[in-house]
């Protein structure tokens, strides 16, 4: 009996030795993984009177398939320290405050309408 109880106390410490090297392979892993996804994070800076787009969180049933997420342009009004960032419908004139993150620089592109144009042969 006294051989069973030892055998038992040993089964019991190495079962225990088990668990603290899994605990510890994952705190490694979670810790490789935000060191990973924190240095692919690209930092977003605004400043007022920049263009930006909004991203349409907003869940629908069917959205439509080619249906772009971005609206906009908005004119940035202020920028606060805390993220929350002010902007300005440039259409509709309507100011209200948003998360940093839903934002996007708009890039404008200014081409002659009149001056571009796309031929199309017919492969015959």
């Amino acid at each position: 009996m006294i051989a069973a109880g030892e055998k038992r106390a040993i089964q019991l410490n190495e079962m225990d030795e088990l668990r603290n090297e899994a605990y510890e392979t994952a705190k490694i892993y979670k810790e490789r993984t935000k060191k990973w996804h924190d240095k692919h994070i690209l930092r977003k800076d605004f400043f007022a009177g920049q263009k930006v787009l909004l991203f349409n969180s907003r869940l629908r049933l069917f959205p439509g398939k080619l249906k772009s997420r971005w609206c906009g342009p908005f004119t940035i009004l202020q920028v606060f320290p805390s993220g929350v960032i002010e902007v300005r419908h440039d259409e509709k004139g309507t100011v209200f405050k948003v998360n940093g993150q839903r934002l996007k620089p708009y890039l404008e592109v200014n081409f002659d309408q009149q001056r571009t144009s796309i031929t199309l042969h017919d492969p015959e």
